[in-house]
């Protein structure tokens, strides 16, 4: 199996997203709203890079940002695999093996469309 990349975000990686795809007069709310998860329990990990995954999996909606935070602090696996490797997990879902150069195609292509949104 192909390893996947994942990436090294930081806080100010998820306050740039913020102000980039909300407005400026929701960061406070957004912010209290992405500090849910992590908060309570020890194995919320990663906190940076699952709220950079439910910020582009809301595309700019409050409603749908709670709604990925609920899913995240249920199960974080839930919101990194369709934020990261939407395409990957779409495969992964037919159960059919691929070839290892298909795999890694999927897997590269899931990871530029990653590095885009985050870079845009």
């Amino acid at each position: 199996m192909t390893k996947q990349p994942h990436p090294n975000v930081t806080s100010a990686d998820v306050e740039r997203v913020v102000r980039r795809d909300f407005p400026a007069d929701r960061f406070a709310e957004v912010m209290v709203v992405l500090n849910e998860y992590g908060a309570d329990e020890s194995w919320q990990r990663e906190a940076d890079r699952v709220r950079l995954a439910t910020l582009k999996l809301a595309g700019g909606s409050m409603e749908r940002l709670r709604n990925e935070i609920g899913a995240a602090k249920a199960d974080y696996r839930d919101v990194l695999g369709p934020a990261e490797y939407p395409g990957h997990g779409k495969r992964a879902r037919g159960r059919k093996k691929l070839p290892p150069e298909e795999e890694q195609r999927v897997i590269d292509s899931d990871w530029k469309q990653y590095q885009d949104w985050l870079m845009r």
